[in-house]
């Protein structure tokens, strides 16, 4: 596991050098340890598997192998269990955003980002948490759910979740942590952890991400769960 003490480890993808060498004396300024960057998929997928980060901050539209494809390398790899990775793109409605986080990436960045929010969503994704706003969420799965090539989770059969499943999966669709969930159902943090957990293993989801999106596919952010 993870040490919460130590700094992160990032790998830094984009295309553009001045992206890297901005971001890189951020987060090191932050402490946080930039261990590699890549200017395609497939440096950052050489990267990943070199230097094993925690985190990735990776451009979507890059020559050669282009962000997307080595997010699903790199998640489908020997590497992929102890590595979460933060798109960056230039738009929040980008179709390209949501196919990655389909695929397993674990939220998005503008590139306008400012130094602290930089900072705080490489922490926030190192200590497992999402780092998708749930407003932008839902505009990007109504946008580009209906037209998806891979809509392998809309046909998750949610009757599998208990009804406090069901009531956690709808309220991580809020964008509420775990603290915030513990205090909305009256449960401990570790209560609440488990419940995520189970949710995502009957699903077959990788993280809270994709099951942020799945609520929204499947509707269940619209209801009321009794």
């Amino acid at each position: 596991m993870t040490d919460p003490g130590t700094p992160p480890r990032v790998v830094i993808a984009d295309d553009q050098a001045l992206v890297r060498s901005g971001f890189r004396m951020i987060l090191m300024a932050a402490g946080i340890a930039v261990v590699a960057e890549a200017a395609n998929g497939e440096q950052a997928l050489a990267a990943v598997l070199e230097h094993r980060p925690e985190v990735v901050l990776m451009d979507i539209r890059m020559p050669g192998m282009d962000g997307l494809e080595a997010t699903r390398r790199i998640l489908a790899g020997p590497a992929g269990a102890g590595c979460r990775i933060i798109i960056l793109t230039t738009f929040d409605l980008d179709q390209y955003v949501y196919t990655a986080l389909t695929a397993g990436a674990s939220g998005f960045l503008l590139k306008d980002v400012s130094p602290e929010q930089l900072v705080d969503a490489v922490r926030t994704i190192r200590a497992g948490d999402a780092l998708l706003a749930p407003s932008i969420t839902r505009r990007l799965v109504e946008r580009f759910a209906p037209a998806a090539s891979a809509p392998a989770a809309v046909h998750r059969d949610l009757s599998e979740l208990t009804p406090r499943e069901l009531e956690v999966l709808q309220l991580l669709a809020r964008g509420l942590s775990n603290a915030e969930l513990a205090a909305e159902l009256v449960l401990s943090e570790a209560t609440v952890k488990t419940h995520v957990a189970r949710i995502l293993r009957k699903l077959g989801l990788r993280d809270r991400v994709q099951a942020v999106v799945l609520a929204y596919q499947t509707g269940l952010a619209a209801t009321q769960v009794d």
